[in-house]
């Protein structure tokens, strides 16, 4: 059985609307990446790890990351 700290409540098969959807607390943690396009239609259909693919950007360090703020909730 998973422990509350290994679980991933965010994964890269999420869409970016529904991470900031259920978990609201992770906007900040996004936008300080550089992921302003939050509102944008891409992210509505768009996966977070495509996402942040696109963006250049770490996505497994930057989804750990937002699994340890969603965890704090």
């Amino acid at each position: 059985m998973k422990t509350k700290k290994s679980e991933q409540l965010i994964t890269k098969d999420m869409s970016i609307s529904e991470v900031i959807s259920k978990y609201p607390e992770t906007i900040p943690a996004l936008m300080k990446t550089g992921m302003h396009c939050l509102g944008c239609p891409m992210a509505m259909s768009e996966s977070l790890g495509e996402g942040l693919s696109a963006h250049g950007l770490d996505a497994d360090k930057i989804i750990e990351e937002l699994n340890k703020v969603a965890r704090k909730k």
